[in-house]
């Protein structure tokens, strides 16, 4: 069997696409409320997004980012180990911290950041924001050729500036690959519950 070489952006957006609008996408479908709020410990101490606390009822060290009513938890360092995060906190770190930053900084996207993002309060509101952020990160890469992906990241991109677009891109589509991977198996933990 012989193959035919294909160009760069072709296979960046192909690995992507491929998995994100076939598997991925339909592994998502129906995701309830009750699954996006998750929490598998059963401690109940697992990072996720949830209605405005006191800050003064916070630990010392904990942190919730977000303009609206729903925040997301975090901490800074990030304790070792970090805690468990539920599907809800896994899609606002693709919504905001890799795509949202990424489309802000490359595609003319709104300003996207951890403190001033309004998190979805619902998976449908969740999954409508990812589906948004993916479709502009899709049309920006898209909008790249080889020449293009071979400039070096941008200063926006911290340590990853002086590294190539197409560095970043398949940086990118690793993230999406792995955190959505997390989501499906969040999935599986809650449909198999005992």
């Amino acid at each position: 069997m012989t193959s035919t070489p294909s160009d760069l952006p072709t296979v960046l957006l192909t690995q992507i696409e491929e998995h994100v609008r076939g598997p991925v996408r339909e592994r998502l479908a129906g995701l309830t409320d009750e699954e996006y709020f998750f929490d598998p410990t059963s401690a109940g101490t697992a990072w996720t997004v949830h209605p405005r606390v006191p800050a003064e009822t916070l630990p010392p060290t904990a942190m919730q980012g977000g303009s609206g009513a729903m925040v997301i938890d975090f901490e800074y360092p990030e304790p070792v180990p970090a805690p468990l995060t539920t599907i809800a906190w896994r899609l606002g770190h693709l919504i905001v911290g890799v795509l949202g930053m990424r489309n802000h900084a490359h595609f003319g996207a709104p300003p996207a950041d951890y403190m001033s993002w309004d998190y979805a309060a619902t998976a449908a509101e969740a999954l409508a924001q990812f589906d948004a952020a993916y479709q502009r990160w899709i049309d920006g890469v898209r909008s790249w050729n080889a020449e293009d992906l071979r400039l070096p990241a941008g200063e926006a991109e911290g340590p990853w500036a002086e590294r190539s677009r197409a560095d970043l891109v398949a940086h990118i589509h690793r993230e999406l690959i792995h955190h959505l991977a997390e989501i499906a198996l969040l999935r599986d933990l809650w449909a198999h519950r005992g």
